[in-house]
């Protein structure tokens, strides 16, 4: 008698999720994949790394890559981050465009439709925000949108609240191929513990300061030791100069304070254990546009 496998064969590839700075890619990838997997922010230009976030489903495994905003910038940090945006295209088998609802293409936008037409790869446009805008606004978005690019499909979504992200499931999924999933089963984000840690001080610190603050800060891990009921966890702050050093710590330290106090909270959650966070804040000045720093950093 013949045995036949009826175990349905699976598909896996890449998603990489683009756009302009502040559309909500970072929402939609940690909505997706259930966790934190990228830092939010209201303020622009937060993410500076290719990071992944990874979904498992009874048919397929997908890897979504959140990029940072593609924008123009005669900075070297800024250069670097949309470089890396470009080299995470190069990756992909499904490109999805994250564009805001009720606004008409900007002139960044286009800039994007033009470089994607570099790579013959399977391009859909999702419209985030849709809980925000009228109807009428979001077809004539849509007919505008069409003319630019002959998108796979439009899909209007709402990343916050999860509203048509099954709908981009469904449709993405014919375009990966079968095979072997990349990732094990338990796996969310190919980021280390330590990255995610510097990252969720930095978003903290995107959170209690202004400005130019945070563009000009960055987080670096100096230990991280597993105790036997206590994780401990020392971290420098970086600043470009002695006045923004000011702003970070506070008033008596009370900006500081509240920085750490949120991050330790979130970093016991995503560890699942008690943490003893100590911070301390140093000023290497133009360390953004030094490419030496920057290596250091893991930025370059």
């Amino acid at each position: 008698m013949t045995l036949i496998n009826m175990q349905k064969e699976k598909r896996s590839g890449v998603v990489v999720v683009m756009g302009r700075p502040n559309v909500g890619k970072s929402t939609l990838i940690n909505s997706w994949v259930g966790s934190k997997v990228s830092i939010v922010s209201e303020k622009p230009e937060t993410t500076r790394h290719r990071i992944a976030g990874i979904v498992n489903t009874s048919e397929a495994q997908i890897v979504f890559l959140d990029t940072p905003g593609i924008h123009e910038s005669g900075k070297l940090l800024n250069k670097i981050m949309v470089r890396k945006a470009w080299f995470a295209v190069e990756e992909a088998d499904v490109l999805l465009l994250l564009v805001e609802a009720g606004r008409s293409p900007s002139l960044e936008e286009k800039r994007i439709i033009e470089g994607i037409q570099r790579f013959s790869k399977p391009v859909f446009l999702l419209i985030n925000k849709i809980d925000l805008v009228k109807r009428s606004k979001l077809l004539t978005q849509i007919d505008q949108y069409q003319a630019l690019y002959p998108f796979k499909a439009i899909i209007p979504i709402s990343a916050l609240k999860r509203d048509g992200i099954p709908v981009v499931e469904k449709e993405i999924l014919p375009c990966l191929s079968v095979g072997p999933a990349y990732y094990t089963e338990d796996q969310w984000t190919d980021q280390t513990e330590r990255f995610l840690v510097e990252e969720l001080i930095r978003e903290k610190i995107f959170k209690e300061t202004y400005e130019e603050i945070p563009y000009e800060t960055a987080v670096r891990i100096e230990s991280f030791q597993d105790k036997e009921r206590v994780t401990v966890i020392e971290a420098t702050i970086l600043v470009e100069k002695q006045s923004q050093k000011g702003i970070v710590i506070g008033k008596k330290g009370g900006t500081l304070k509240k920085i750490g106090e949120e991050a330790r909270n979130e970093i016991e959650l995503l560890l699942d254990r008690k943490v003893f966070l100590q911070l301390w804040v140093k000023v290497e000045e133009g360390w953004s546009k030094k490419e030496e720093s920057l290596k250091r950093l893991g930025l370059l």
